[in-house]
């Protein structure tokens, strides 16, 4: 018998009068699709974003090793201060360490910054040092530095006076950022603002050349402590490598999936319900399941797709929103992601079409004609 309608030009142009039949529920479909895109996009952009910008920021402050007591975290807004001041200067007499510079890591509880109380002399000679924009390092107890980034976004100034860890501090310097906390203050007064008197939270470690001798001598001091190099550390600053996040950023993308999933089901069911008629026409012109079925997914397809483009655009352009209003913070849109992003709206998408594509398929086109 032979077919009483076009081919694939006849599907293509009726799938494009359906949707421009119903613009209102296609424009509603699309904008669903685009925020789960931009949820997974976003989700997992600010977490990676974070943690690389973090990486990025311990590496520059040019140490080679990093000494931490154990069972400490990689991030060290969660690090205690309970190691010994006194290991510093032990490890700074070491053969291969060229210098060691003891560290406090506290956070502050109003704004959750991280701030390094540091001997200026000693972590300075890590690198090449500190390059300051404005003002001179802090030569009194209660004097501090801050970062470019964190003066940009706060509009801290040199002179001003700033609370933190809850103690007034005249800030005296500003500083290109990349040397791993956003303020800087002495070592001593970070000490005994927190009650820890000639305790520390880590040390910074360059060695004369040979990173993995250093590292072997340090562990003969205590060999509890946790001794990573830097290519080390810098190579776990990734939300793939970091199983606590894993769970987080598995949920977020099914959440976006259940989402796009939804949103076409109800959709592709309520269309289907009212195109009963229609469907049993096409049908007794010669329409077969799979030409019902093609169709219905075609136009799924497409809303997907418009719907992701959208969510990409809305997400850089969110990204681009943020730097501007606070440059400290990192939003990593990786390709992968990008893509992954429209893999996953495509999936909960055509999951949410199928059954319904099914059941139009399978309309008898005598019930559906007589439907009303």
């Amino acid at each position: 018998m032979q077919e009483s309608y076009e081919g694939p030009f006849s599907l293509l142009r009726m799938f494009w009068g359906n949707l421009a039949a119903r613009p209102l529920r296609c424009a509603l479909s699309v904008v669903a699709i685009a925020i789960q895109v931009v949820l997974v996009l976003m989700i997992v952009g600010m977490t990676s974003g974070v943690i690389s910008e973090w990486g990025k920021r311990v590496e520059g402050v040019g140490a080679d090793i990093l000494v931490q007591p154990p069972n400490s975290s990689i991030f060290f807004a969660f690090s205690s201060a309970v190691m010994s001041e006194s290991l510093a200067n032990d490890i700074a007499k070491l053969p291969d360490v060229d210098e060691a510079a003891p560290t406090l890591v506290v956070s502050d509880p109003k704004t959750l910054i991280i701030i390094y109380g540091i001997d200026y002399k000693r972590f300075n000679a890590l690198s090449q040092g500190f390059i300051f924009r404005a003002g001179r390092p802090f030569e009194g107890p209660d004097e501090a530095i801050a970062d470019d980034i964190m003066a940009q976004t706060r509009h801290v100034k040199v002179g001003d006076t700033v609370t933190l860890i809850n103690h007034p501090f005249k800030i005296v310097g500003i500083v290109a950022h990349g040397k791993g906390a956003r303020y800087f203050i002495p070592l001593k007064t970070g000490q005994d603002v927190i009650g820890a008197e000639n305790h520390i939270s880590m040390v910074f470690v360059r060695s004369r050349g040979d990173t993995e001798a250093a590292r072997a001598e340090i562990l003969k001091i205590d060999p509890q402590n946790r001794v990573r190099s830097m290519a080390e550390y810098v190579s776990l600053m990734n939300s793939s490598n970091l199983p606590e996040l894993k769970p987080f950023i598995k949920t977020m993308v099914g959440l976006g999936v259940i989402i796009s999933f939804l949103v076409v089901l109800m959709n592709m069911h309520t269309m289907i319900l009212e195109r009963t008629r229609e469907i049993g026409i096409l049908k007794a012109l010669g329409f077969s399941r799979l030409d019902v079925v093609k169709m219905f997914l075609g136009e799924t397809a497409f809303l997907t797709i418009a719907g992701s483009v959208l969510g990409i655009g809305i997400t850089f352009l969110a990204k681009a929103i943020l730097k501007e209003a606070n440059p400290g913070l990192s939003v990593l849109l990786t390709p992968g992601w990008v893509f992954g992003s429209i893999g996953l709206a495509l999936a909960g998408a055509a999951l949410g079409a199928a059954v319904p594509a099914l059941r139009a398929s399978g309309v008898d086109p005598v019930e559906a004609l007589a439907y009303e």
